[in-house]
């Protein structure tokens, strides 16, 4: 497993990974939104993405979704929209995050909460999004995810 800052994520590494996950940051650090040409590599890739949290943000400002203003800490009730391989159902799971996603053509929404998108997939590529925190309590998600 290699764990690179985004800043020093090269073609080489990707050539050499299976896959990649987009962590969460810190709920005041907006470093990669405001670096969206750092991840311009999401666009070519054929490789399966997980964004978490701020990686979901990432995912959709690369992609041109708008972003809104949607503070969510704690546990929330995930409401599954579609069926999907990294979970089902309803269930809970930890948000901690200050911005989400509006919808686009180019993603499906998976999931949502009472206030905002939990969870997206890009139509035609394996670039999943989700807001919540798998890493806090549902690690099962990216243990699927890892299997794709």
């Amino acid at each position: 497993m290699h764990r690179k800052h985004f800043l020093e994520i090269t073609n080489q590494d990707l050539s050499q990974c299976d896959r990649v996950i987009l962590s969460g940051t810190a709920l005041k650090d907006t470093a990669t939104l405001s670096q969206p040409e750092k991840f311009m590599w999401l666009k070519e890739t054929e490789k399966p993405v997980l964004g978490i949290c701020a990686g979901m943000e990432t995912i959709g400002v690369v992609f041109g979704m708008p972003l809104i203003r949607s503070l969510e800490i704690g546990m929330t009730k995930i409401n599954t929209l579609k069926e999907n391989p990294l979970f089902g159902g309803d269930f809970k799971a930890y948000s901690l995050h200050s911005y989400c996603v509006e919808p686009s053509e180019d993603f499906e929404v998976w999931a949502e909460s009472v206030k905002c998108i939990q969870a997206i997939k890009h139509k035609h590529k394996k670039i999943y999004g989700v807001l919540f925190h798998p890493e806090v309590r549902n690690k099962e998600t990216l243990k699927l995810f890892i299997q794709t």
